[in-house]
C-alpha cells in the first residue's frame, strides 16, 4: 500500500466514524427494535434530522444532529450525543441521546390524557361483580 492510500484509508475511517446511517442509529438507540422496523418509520414519514422530514435510510446522522421521532402516537425529540453501530444494552443506549425537557413533559401529558380515557372508556367486559351492581342499578333483578 502507498503511503497516500494509507493517508486516504484513514481519513475515511475517520469520516466513517463521524457519522452513522439513520436506520442503523436508531436501532442502536433502541427507539426500534429491528432495522427494519426504524426503515419503515424513515419511509412512513415518521423521522425528521433537524427540522427537515428524512425519506432516505442512508441518512447520516452525526453527534449534535437533532431528531424528531415520532412512534406509537408518541413524539420524541432528541440531541443526538455518540454513535454506536452495534446494538447494546439499554444502559449503554440512552448514553446516545439526550431527549429534551419539553420532549419529556410533552410525552408525560399525553401519557396521563391517554390513560384518563381509557378509565372513562375501558375496552373491555367489566368484572363479574360490576355487571351484578350495573344491573342493580338499572333496575334489573336477572
Amino acid at each position: 500500500m502507498k503511503k497516500t492510500d494509507k493517508k486516504r484509508h484513514s481519513t475515511s475511517a475517520s469520516n466513517a466514524q463521524d457519522s452513522q446511517r439513520l436506520d442503523t442509529w436508531l436501532w442502536a438507540a433502541r427507539f426500534f427494535k429491528t432495522r427494519q422496523l426504524a426503515s419503515t418509520a424513515i419511509d412512513g414519514g415518521k423521522i425528521e434530522l433537524n427540522g427537515q422530514a428524512v425519506t432516505k435510510r442512508g441518512k447520516s446522522v452525526r453527534p449534535g444532529d437533532r431528531l424528531t421521532i415520532g412512534k406509537a402516537g408518541m413524539r420524541f425529540v432528541v440531541d443526538v450525543e455518540a454513535l454506536n453501530p452495534k446494538r447494546g444494552p439499554a444502559s449503554e443506549a440512552a448514553l446516545l441521546y439526550r431527549e429534551t425537557p419539553e420532549s419529556i413533559e410533552k410525552r408525560r401529558l399525553v401519557a396521563e390524557q391517554q390513560r384518563a380515557e381509557r378509565e372513562l372508556n375501558p375496552h373491555h367486559k367489566p368484572a363479574k361483580q360490576a355487571r351484578a351492581l350495573l344491573r342493580a342499578l338499572r333496575g334489573k333483578s336477572f
